[in-house]
Formats: C-alpha cells, structure tokens, sequence
C-alpha cells in the first residue's frame, strides 16, 4: 500500500497515464539505461513504489534536490523523505537498489584477484562511498595471492575529517593474515585530489606496515567528480 505521503486520490493530482509508462518501459527495453535521462530511469523505479501517481515530478525534484541517478540512491533516508512526494517506502525501494548495486560491484571484486581487475575495484568503491554525504574510510585487505579477504569501513567521520587510526589498520591486517590491503576514502566535497593530511597519513600507514611483511598496493580517494590513485600519482615512491 502506498505512504501516507504518496497516497494521493486520483482526481487533480495528475494520475499519470499507463500509455506514458509502457511507452517508458519499451524505450527502456529497447535503448536500455544510456537511453534514458536520469530522472527518467528514476521514473521506472518509482513506477513500483508508487503505482497510481505520476511519478516524474518526483523524479525530477530528486535529480534536481541531490544531482545524479547515483547520488539520489547514495542520499541519506532523512533527506531524501524532505523531497516532497517520497515517503518511507520510496525511501526503501531506492536504498534496495543501491544496496544491490553495491552487492554486484562487491561480487566483481570478489571473483578474481583484485589487482587484475582493477577497474571493478574502482566501480566498486565509487558505488560504495562516492556520493557519501560523510567522509568513510575502508581498508581492502588482500591474500597472498591478491584475492579479497575483507572490506571494512574503519571510520565515518564529518563532511571533511575521518580519524584514522594507522596502528589499527596494520593490528587488523594482522588478525586477517592479510599480505596486503588496499585503502580507500571518500571525499564529499566531490574533489577527490590528495590533501597534504592524506599523503602523510597514507606514509604512517606505509611505515608501519612495511617492516610486519604488509604491502599497501594503493590509496584510492573517490567522489562525484572521479578518483585519486596514489600509486598512479606516484604519491608512495
């Protein structure tokens, strides 16, 4: 049954035709996702969350309140409920979907050695923390044969500070009998260049891994606007 929120008689609410949402389908079918503006792709889903109403204001007020297809599944629950027209249902069909999302990506990482794959590795951490409204970091940790052992957020911090805490990191790298980890943090900001803060963080990690046998393979800073690769800035030389 709809949110009270979504519950709207049909009369003066604009009841969306059935013709608009077939023929929205077919395009779909047809063209797939790259056919399909954002707020359009956002109008199929909510086509299930909200079954009598149209649904495209409400998918454009999404687009145009957070940004992006992506950033609307990343907001968080209490913002996305300001949104006028989104409930608690909507809420949880948007986060099931980008919980699925995150589930795939995280199967693509899982498959094969992650240094091999190392472009699922990215679309993976961007799905997971790209759009974050908080800055998160996560550690990959790696078997000798490169393979994922665990991924785990260490630390959620502010908008822009994350504690990290290096001894930690290595202390749990030891208790995986991980050979190596990857780390990973988000920039909210969208901007994912390297701070000074970043970089002498990332050499406190490097030191005191290094003598225990752990190799840090990379730094990776991800947000809206792409990623940071410490390795390819040849910031761990």
């Amino acid at each position: 049954m709809p949110d009270k929120a979504e519950g709207f008689s049909d009369a003066g609410r604009g009841l969306t035709s059935e013709g608009h949402r077939q023929r929205l389908r077919n395009r779909f079918v047809q063209a797939g996702a790259d056919g399909l503006a954002d707020y359009e792709l956002l109008e199929l889903l909510l086509f299930r969350s909200i079954p009598r109403r149209d649904t495209k204001p409400i998918a454009k007020r999404l687009v145009t309140r957070f940004g992006s297809f992506a950033e609307v599944l990343s907001a968080p629950a209490p913002r996305l409920l300001e949104v006028e027209g989104v409930g608690p249902g909507v809420v949880q069909d948007l986060k099931l979907v980008h919980a699925a999302v995150q589930r795939f990506a995280r199967g693509q990482v899982a498959k094969k050695p992650v240094l091999s794959s190392w472009n699922e590795v990215i679309d993976y951490c961007r799905a997971a923390m790209a759009f974050a409204d908080r800055e998160q970091f996560k550690i990959l940790f790696l078997d000798k044969k490169n393979a994922l052992i665990a991924d785990e957020v260490q630390q959620t911090g502010t908008v822009d500070h994350t504690p990290v805490y290096p001894r930690e990191i290595v202390k749990r790298a030891l208790e995986l009998s991980a050979s190596a980890i990857i780390l990973v943090h988000n920039h909210p900001s969208g901007d994912p260049t390297p701070s000074r803060a970043d970089i002498q963080m990332t050499r406190q990690i490097i030191d005191i891994a290094a003598p225990l046998g752990i190799t840090i393979h990379d730094h990776i800073i991800v947000g809206r606007q792409g990623h940071a690769s410490f390795r390819a800035l040849k910031l761990m030389d």
